[in-house]
């Protein structure tokens, strides 16, 4: 049986082609009578809008800006390529994207470049920032004007966002702890760093890492965080400063994503053949790091994944379709020395 078509439904409602179309694009001018009858015609026929087609027809263009970290950061210049090579993918037929910086630890200055976007010239946000009262206000506000709003690799689950495009952080932190217990087989002092304990996933991953620690692992104490503020020189002199004054140190979890500071105070200080270290994403820095048996392990998300899922979920949230969930589920993935890509 052939699927039922625009002229289906108008045969079936009664009315003009043009009615039909004004009526599935949400265009003004029609009866709320006529609305009805249309729509329980869909109903009737079963029909599925081809939003592909529609939108290739009337050459729909989607606007998306991806709002990222500012800085030195190997990570972000991974996910900076992966956009770029999404961009030049099918997956981006139509759209037009624009990639902004804004400084990771200051949440009035990313909310001076989300209130300086200019809604009437955007369909979608992706926004990889910290979350904060000032940034859930501003992403009220793009969703007020109608924007659709997508929280990338760290959520901001107490905000307006539409959905979240990365791992599930709490499960990476429960893996990271289950490397490290089963990687430190005697007593001693986990030292615990990040970028920041004010982004979700750095909370998260503790979370997850703490309670796998504490439940399975009681001969390993956790240290309190350590936060760099994306400072690279703060990073080595606390590194530095731990590996001297504390000798029970035996494991490092790095939360966040600046390895390159860690791992040269810790070339620097010799400390690295007595200590498992155990960090995130797959960067030129930690690749090195594998290779060369400094880090035990790596936890890592795609980055391809990861963006091509953010276009489309933005794509999805325009066009108001459903999101194919199973689809968009980023996947934890463990990379050893033995099985780097």
């Amino acid at each position: 049986m052939n699927k039922p078509t625009v002229h289906d439904i108008a045969k079936e409602a009664g009315v003009s082609l043009a009615t039909v179309d004004r009526v599935l694009n949400a265009r003004p001018g029609v009866r709320s009578v006529t609305i009805a009858k249309v729509q329980a015609a869909v109903e009737r026929l079963g029909y599925v809008r081809d939003t592909y087609a529609a939108n290739l027809a009337r050459q729909r263009r989607y606007r998306f800006a991806f709002i990222l970290p500012e800085g030195p950061s190997q990570f972000i210049d991974t996910l900076k390529g992966a956009l770029n090579e999404a961009y030049a993918s099918q997956v981006a037929d139509r759209v037009l994207l624009k990639t902004i910086s804004v400084p990771s630890h200051d949440p009035h200055a990313i909310v001076r470049s989300l209130q300086s976007l200019n809604p009437t010239q955007l369909d979608g946000v992706a926004i990889m920032a910290p979350e904060t009262p000032q940034v859930r206000d501003a992403i009220a506000r793009l969703k007020g004007e109608g924007l659709a709003v997508v929280a990338l690799v760290s959520d901001l689950p107490n905000s307006d966002r539409d959905y979240f495009i990365g791992i599930n952080n709490i499960a990476a932190g429960r893996t990271a702890g289950l490397l490290m217990g089963r990687f430190v087989n005697e007593s001693g002092e986990i030292l615990v760093v990040t970028n920041s304990m004010q982004s979700r996933d750095s909370l998260d991953r503790r979370l997850g890492f703490d309670r796998v620690m504490a439940n399975d692992f009681p001969h390993l104490t956790v240290l309190p965080s350590v936060e760099s503020f994306d400072d690279s020189e703060r990073m080595m002199a606390v590194i530095k400063d731990v590996i001297s004054n504390r000798p029970a140190v035996r494991g490092i979890y790095s939360m966040g994503f600046g390895n390159g500071p860690l791992l040269t105070a810790l070339r620097q200080t010799g400390a690295l053949a007595g200590l498992t270290v155990i960090t995130h994403e797959v960067t030129p820095a930690t690749r090195q790091a594998l290779l060369e048996d400094d880090i035990a392990a790596v936890i890592t998300q795609n980055v391809g994944h990861l963006v091509r899922g953010a276009m489309r979920v933005l794509r999805a949230v325009c066009d108001e379709i459903p999101i194919f969930e199973a689809q968009e589920k980023v996947r934890i993935e463990i990379v050893l020395r033995e099985n780097l890509p």
